[in-house]
């Protein structure tokens, strides 16, 4: 099979996984919104979303060895078009018109992206110098978007969504430099940058379950937009990566990635009405981890004058 076919089914399985994650995680943030991440971490609930996420994060990682960041990262836009239904699922109503349109949007600008990005698999890796570059640049970004203000739910979101993205372009340097056979496999670069993907990757956890306080649907577009674009600015800019097309290539990507975004916009912006369903959902399985937190615990439903989110009411 062809490689950019496998890093596809890959991170097409991962997304999904990923999505329930962000569900598991909304949910759990919009019953206690308040807790620090020391209570989290005596949650079952959280440490099941946490196992989601990392079974995605594996997928992941193995679809990065097969294909270039500019394929695998806009896939991940796909993890808010699977989260849709779900939430929907989980809240006890169905996908509205607008979220199918916004889904839509999404689904043929990542097409059109695809189209254009799909290359041979990568081979290219960070160099120890530039991975650090990178990290300390990324981790500037971070600590001023995490600074107290207004909007933190969108500022915390599209900081988790850099730190994903940089952790997946250091992921794919471990990768394939521990796998190309030219050295060993425990060399000082593989050993120093798995380290800042871990660091990377917890913090873009953490930094999401904080933004979902403010709801699903605006926090998981910013990280969703957000995590591609880091990701895809390293690919281009540092491992050779390229666009297939030429300036008509780039113009077929731009203009896929325009109506992607405006799709991402109308998933965060539908505000369907609440009706009632069965709570049978895999992401049940989660929170059932926590006492009372399957049948009896608050559904998402639409805040009333904030078309952008989604927040917690009583049944």
């Amino acid at each position: 099979m062809n490689a950019v076919l496998i890093a596809v089914a890959l991170s097409l399985v991962s997304a999904v996984a990923y999505a329930a994650a962000a569900v598991a995680q909304e949910r759990l943030a919009s019953r206690s919104p308040g807790a620090g991440s020391l209570r989290l971490l005596g949650s079952g609930a959280w440490w099941g979303s946490v196992g989601l996420n990392a079974s995605a994060a594996l997928l992941h990682v193995v679809a990065l060895r097969y294909g270039p960041l500019t394929v695998v990262q806009p896939l991940g836009a796909l993890t808010l078009v699977a989260a849709v239904p779900m939430g929907a699922r989980m809240a006890g109503r169905r996908v509205s018109a607008v979220e199918w349109k916004g889904t839509a949007h999404t689904l043929l600008g990542l097409g059109a992206v695809l189209v254009t990005a799909s290359g041979p698999a990568p081979d290219d890796v960070l160099s120890v110098p530039e991975a650090l570059a990178v990290a300390g640049a990324t981790a500037a970004l971070i600590g001023g978007l995490s600074r107290p203000g207004a909007r933190p739910g969108l500022r915390h979101a599209t900081a988790s969504g850099l730190a994903s993205g940089v952790a997946s372009a250091l992921t794919q340097t471990v990768t394939v430099a521990a796998t190309d056979r030219t050295g060993p496999v425990l060399s000082v670069q593989v050993i120093g940058v798995a380290l800042l993907v871990a660091a990377f990757a917890a913090g873009g956890l953490l930094l999401s379950q904080t933004a979902y306080r403010g709801g699903l649907g605006g926090p998981l577009a910013m990280v969703t937009l957000a995590n591609p674009l880091a990701a895809a600015v390293i690919g281009l800019s540092l491992l050779g990566e390229r666009l297939q097309g030429g300036p008509a290539g780039v113009l077929l990507a731009l203009a896929g990635a325009g109506l992607a975004t405006w799709g991402v916009v109308l998933l965060s912006r539908a505000t369907p009405a609440a009706v009632p369903v069965d709570d049978d959902h895999p992401v049940a399985a989660v929170l059932a981890l926590e006492p009372g937190s399957a049948a009896a615990e608050p559904a998402l439903v639409p805040r009333p004058h904030d078309p952008g989110h989604l927040t917690a009411a009583t049944r």
